[in-house]
């Protein structure tokens, strides 16, 4: 019989964590005097029990190992459960916000793609916009965890290349989870107080400076302005794009560096390709700038920069209206999306390591075909590629570019444009943030859609966030035969 108990006792006791979470943005507005702490009060007390019923109701079972069918349903259910008690703040606060759009916000701030239905952010109580930024600060280090001890167990996408960098028995998963959290918490703790800290001697306002540093390493882009980084000094977008790259890098090189190990990270060729990549198409849209403006400057310079970090860490913050910058430079924008940074980091979209593993499979391929005779070896990082891995990143691959086109399709049947119905896939899939096109584009926001979009999207979000597989395989009869 299929044990539901450990992911009972882990989801009820996350979600118990998350209504915890709410009395920090209540303190807020009760500190500023604003009557929207109830809202947080209410939220909290309903979260709070609950998560612990059902912690406690499981708690029995906690002692025992997770199989591979509970750690499938885990992994799904935790981004399931949490953006739904995430939402009630959005419910019965301010905002008046329906139910879709409210679930549609904690989906995007869970799993930091970003996308808002929001606007007037200004005017908005500092609880709310204190909640958003905690929401993706809190799935990114979750995604964090995911990727590096779930996914690779459950061999989704490839993932399972990187076992060997993370902490084996795959029957201990849970306390594997909760060491590796530990150690991460430090380095990600660390990094979003640096970045705080950044903003604020670049000119930010210290609560400004907090919700931007967590969305900032989180990779997730929420803000607390319309006009998101547009709002911000020169020196506070620098510091955004160096932040940005960092928390597109694999964690675990990080947990090594302050263990007193720099070699993996100098000689990961995921970090070297990944930073060449951000060097080539930065040069490539300023030169493109360059030769349609006829002139130079710095704040072109500084807005591809910033844009194009952005876009492909999957971050989504925005410093200016790239839509006005040319066909050439939208299209190159859109791709841009949808490599993503790297394996084990807060980034989404497909992620730079699958591209090396595909163009290494295709190489060999090539070769072959050159050479008949000869015997070719797919590698990665000097190591070499078991099939089973191939296999899992073409199959990725395909599936999420079916997934894409299907998702776009199903958009566009709703009544969106194709601009819109493309770049709002995409966006969701890869966990972009804003899309193409002037509604959902960088000067817009998802407000407009209509409900089904909007549901379409949420589960989009769901499903490109945990790698696709890992929701796909639940809706298979030989899951729950087996």
């Amino acid at each position: 019989m299929f044990d539901l108990r450990p992911v009972g006792y882990v989801i009820g006791l996350l979600v118990a964590m998350l209504g915890l979470t709410m009395l920090l943005p209540m303190s807020v507005d009760i500190i500023d005097g604003s009557g929207h702490w109830s809202a947080f009060f209410i939220s909290a007390v309903i979260t709070l029990l609950t998560g612990g019923l059902v912690s406690l109701s499981c708690h029995n079972g906690r002692g025992s190992g997770l199989s591979l069918q509970q750690t499938f349903l885990l992994t799904t259910g935790v981004w399931l459960a949490l953006p739904f008690f995430g939402a009630m703040p959005f419910l019965i606060g301010v905002t008046d916000a329906r139910f879709v759009d409210a679930f549609f916000e904690a989906m995007s701030g869970l799993t930091t793609t970003g996308s808002t239905v929001f606007s007037g952010l200004e005017a908005l109580p500092r609880g709310l916009l204190l909640w958003r930024g905690l929401l993706q600060w809190l799935g990114g280090i979750g995604i964090i965890v995911v990727a590096m001890v779930f996914l690779p167990e459950l061999r989704v996408g490839g993932m399972q290349i990187f076992r060997s960098e993370g902490f084996d028995t795959f029957g201990k998963i849970l306390p594997r989870a909760t060491e590796i959290s530990s150690r991460i918490s430090v380095i990600y703790v660390a990094l979003t107080l640096m970045c705080a800290f950044s903003y604020v001697i670049t000119g930010m306002a210290p609560f400004d400076a907090v919700v931007h540093s967590m969305t900032t390493i989180a990779t997730g882009g929420f803000s607390n302005y319309d006009d998101s980084f547009g709002a911000f000094s020169r020196g506070t977008e620098y510091a955004a794009v160096l932040f940005m790259l960092l928390a597109a890098l694999p964690f675990v090189r990080f947990v090594q560096l302050t263990a007193g190990t720099a070699q993996p990270l100098f000689r990961d060729t995921q970090i070297r390709t990944f930073l060449i990549t951000v060097m080539v198409i930065v040069l490539m849209l300023a030169s493109w700038q360059m030769l349609g403006n006829g002139l130079w400057s710095e704040e072109q310079f500084r807005k591809v920069l910033f844009n194009t970090v952005s876009l492909l860490t999957g971050t989504g913050f925005a410093s200016a209206n790239y839509m006005l910058w040319g066909g050439f430079a939208v299209a190159v924008l859109f791709f841009t999306g949808l490599i993503g940074g790297c394996a084990g980091s807060t980034a989404c979209s497909i992620k730079v390591f699958r591209y090396q593993l595909l163009f290494a499979s295709i190489k060999v391929q090539l070769r072959k075909i050159q050479h008949p005779s000869g015997v070719f070896t797919a590698t990665y990082q000097g190591r070499k590629i078991a099939e089973d891995v191939l296999s899992s990143v073409m199959s990725f691959f395909v599936l999420f570019t079916v997934t894409l086109g299907t998702l776009a399709v199903l958009l566009g049947m709703t009544g969106l444009d194709f601009t819109t119905a493309l770049s709002g896939a995409a966006a969701a899939i890869a966990n972009i943030g804003p899309g193409m096109g002037d509604i959902i584009g960088p000067a817009g926001n998802f407000a407009s859609l209509n409900d089904a979009a909007k549901w379409l999207l949420t589960v989009g979000m769901l499903i490109g966030r945990l790698e696709l597989l890992a929701v796909y395989v639940l809706f298979t009869v030989q899951f729950w035969r087996a």
